[in-house]
């Protein structure tokens, strides 16, 4: 049914190893040519002694056949039908852990025969196979135990799907290398476990082309996590190297000269390129990506617990991108031939199995690249559809699309049919496809047509068509039409897809994220680090040294009679402030505090799994001593220590340096009270000694009503001191 696929690992772990892709590539040329000519003259002096020149061209035939096996290595040519339509299954995050055996446990339970009904061509795990993390989350380091327990639950779902082990993909993710100080060593476990690991799949990139009738699909999987492995929370992003880039670069580019089939390029990982730092030399992935305009990227590492639309469309390089979709499409199409080619990708975040059980079915039908997901916390699902075609034009249509449709450059025949993956546990005894019309502001049915099953020789899964007038739903607007599917199983059992939006014509309906998908995808925290660290950093000095100058040199002062004369955010500020001027130990104890944390180390810690070696941070990251034995230190961790550095300058400084403030503002206010008590008038003094006695009793309660400020801000305090411990934790 398949051929074995022969693995493509391209580059090592170690910077050192320095080998790319088309070292390897010449290397084996180079290898091949000199075998052919070793093999000629060892033979032509076997000729000389009257041996038969057959045996010449018999050894040359042999050579040749090795020299084309190794150029197509990493190609799985798919078997069975339908020819059109290749599909991959997808799974991220499932943080298999010793405290939360039920993630193992559902697993096991419910991906095998999932796969097993699903049977599709590749199986990809993108990252945090384990947790690695204690019971009270403080401590963050590699576990044996739940690695065993990874790959003995990953046995049972092979044997229950009855797919070939080497159709899983497994990545490594930033849980996953917790604490590991090097690759190969005592503590990668991954190595020893993983799918990857046992099949010597031990590259940072692993590739496999999957081949049809018609069409060429690369799928190229990449590890970017640390070389050097800190333990949590300051390993949170990924760091490609320029060799990892060169190689995944040059892999990418595989087929481009050697293919005469259309070839769609799939690349997955772990780490969001939200969340992936430069590399040395200020490449990115991203770079990569619209070099070679690939179809989508495969990611998980957040989560569903930031939202469900944690998808983007790259066109270019932004700090910040505020919607799911970069910018509008152009109002025209350019035709020509001259015309440059276009650059884009779609980045999909798939969510995680850790807590939403979420499982990804990705298509590439024609070209067209779709995918749904499902969720298993509800159990087993009977059936699944997966729409091929027409796509959604929220999360799939780009602007090639549109340039594809407008110029006639694919084939009418992909536009000519609904077509639907559907599978189904139970026999399905009908497929229901149904086309609503929203220009009413209602959905009005204007379609419905029985899907036939694709009919096929040893059919990997169904596919199911049905033929319409597509240039009937031409339209500007990407959300006229809405398209929902309906299978109806033997038993009676009725499974419907979730209402689409399509756009034949290759219009993209634009959605906004949420302000907490926004800050997750939609901004590059690595080139962002800096300039918000510096940023903060001025603005507290800022905070502390402007007060102090409006007191020096303009000599305005602020003053609780002027703060009650004329109230306002700023003015309660520079008297707090102010007020905390006056006292000068506590002011220069806070200017001295903010020029230690630019200087010198935060805390020290021990950022491996094992070992008794402290070492200390700063805001540029871990003081590592390197590996060629002189004593030097290089700094790793950065951005990631950002989850550290910034929270404390913008949830523990400034709030303490206001609470300082407030405290000494409350001073003043005890002060003036104190004054209104022991200064009188003279003609107090004649007033009845018992009213006196009322009145002083008055102010006196007065004055201790004024005290629960302070007991307030101590209680703010002890806030301030908790999220300070959260922090350094």
């Amino acid at each position: 049914m398949r051929l074995l696929i022969n693995r493509n690992n391209l580059s090592g772990r170690k910077e050192r190893d320095d080998f790319s892709v088309h070292d390897a590539e010449k290397a084996a040329l180079q290898s091949c040519a000199l075998n052919l000519t070793n093999s000629k003259m060892n033979l032509r002096t076997q000729n000389h002694r009257g041996r038969s020149t057959r045996l010449l061209l018999l050894l040359l035939l042999i050579l040749y056949g090795i020299c084309v096996a190794e150029s197509n290595e990493g190609v799985e040519h798919v078997r069975g039908g339908p020819d059109s339509v290749v599909w991959v299954v997808q799974l991220s995050d499932l943080h298999f852990s010793v405290h939360h055996p039920n993630r193992a446990l559902d697993f096991a339970k419910l991906v095998g025969p999932a796969l097993s009904v699903i049977n599709p061509s590749l199986v990809l795990i993108t990252g945090d196979l384990t947790d690695g993390k204690s019971k009270d989350l403080l401590t963050m380091k590699q576990n044996e135990d739940e690695w065993v327990e990874y790959r003995t639950v990953l046995d049972t779902v092979i044997k229950r799907s009855r797919l070939h082990k080497s159709l899983f993909f497994d990545l490594r993710g930033n849980h996953d290398s917790f604490g590991v100080p090097v690759v190969g060593g005592s503590f990668d476990f991954f190595s020893k476990y993983s799918i990857n690991g046992q099949l010597g799949r031990n590259g940072s990139i692993n590739s496999v082309t999957l081949e049809t009738q018609d069409r060429k699909h690369l799928f190229v999987g990449f590890d970017s996590t640390m070389l050097t492995g800190l333990r949590g929370p300051t390993n949170l992003f990924g760091h490609p190297t320029d060799q990892l880039l060169k190689d995944l670069d040059l892999e990418l580019s595989k087929w481009d000269s050697q293919s005469e089939k259309p070839v769609t390029k799939i690349s997955f990982g772990h780490f969001p390129l939200s969340f992936s730092a430069p590399s040395s030399s200020g490449r990115t992935l991203e770079d990569v990506f619209l070099k070679h305009s690939i179809s989508a990227y495969l990611c998980g590492h957040l989560h569903t617990k930031f939202g469900m639309n944690l998808k983007r469309h790259h066109q270019w390089q932004k700090l910040c991108q505020f919607n799911i979709h970069q910018s509008a499409f152009e109002s025209t199409v350019n035709c020509s031939l001259g015309a440059p080619p276009i650059q884009e990708f779609w980045e999909w975040e798939m969510g995680d199995w850790r807590k939403s059980r979420a499982f990804r079915i990705l298509a590439i039908d024609r070209g067209h690249v779709s995918y749904v997901d499902v969720d298993f916390k509800s159990g087993t699902k009977r059936a699944i559809i997966l729409p091929t075609f027409p796509l959604d034009s929220r999360f799939m249509l780009t602007s090639s699309c549109r340039h594809n449709y407008e110029c006639q450059s694919v084939s009418p025949s992909s536009y000519e049919t609904i077509r639907a993956l559907v599978f189904s546990v139970s026999p399905i005894v009908s497929v229901v496809a149904r086309v609503y019309d929203s220009r009413s502001g209602n959905l009005d049915l204007v379609v419905e047509t029985h899907m036939i099953k694709h009919a096929g020789d040893n059919s990997r899964g169904d596919l199911y068509v049905a033929p319409w007038n597509y240039r009937a739903f031409e339209d500007a607007s990407p959300d006229r039409f809405w398209l929902q599917i309906e299978a109806n199983d033997i038993a009676g059992r009725s499974t419907l897809t979730e209402l689409m939006p399509f756009s034949i014509n290759g219009h993209n309906l634009k959605l906004s994220w949420s302000w907490k998908e926004f800050l997750v995808m939609g901004c590059q925290w690595a080139s962002l680090y800096y300039p918000l660290f510096w940023s903060a950093l001025y603005f507290l000095f800022i905070f502390l040294l402007l007060p102090k100058a409006l007191l020096v040199f303009p000599k305005k002062i602020y003053t609780y009679k002027n703060f009650i004369a004329n109230k306002g955010l700023v003015n309660g500020v520079l008297w707090f402030l102010q007020e905390l001027c006056r006292i000068p130990k506590l002011w220069f104890g806070w200017l001295g505090y903010l020029f230690y944390l630019t200087l010198f180390p935060w805390f020290m810690g021990q950022v491996f799994t094992e070992g008794k070696n402290m070492v200390y941070m700063t805001y540029m990251g871990w003081a590592i001593e390197t590996s060629n034995g002189k004593g030097e230190v290089e700094y790793v961790g950065s951005p990631d220590i950002m989850v550290v550095v910034l929270p404390h300058l913008l949830f523990v400084v400034l709030p303490a340096i206001l609470v300082t403030g407030a405290l000494t503002a409350e001073r003043a206010i005890c002060r003036e009270h104190m004054l209104a008590i022991l200064v009188k008038k003279k003609d107090d003094l004649r007033i009845d000694s018992r009213k006196s006695v009322w009145n002083g009793s008055m102010v006196s309660n007065v004055h201790l009503s004024k005290r629960w400020i302070r007991k307030l801000l101590f209680v703010v305090c002890l806030a301030i001191c908790w999220k300070h411990f959260m922090v350094r934790h």
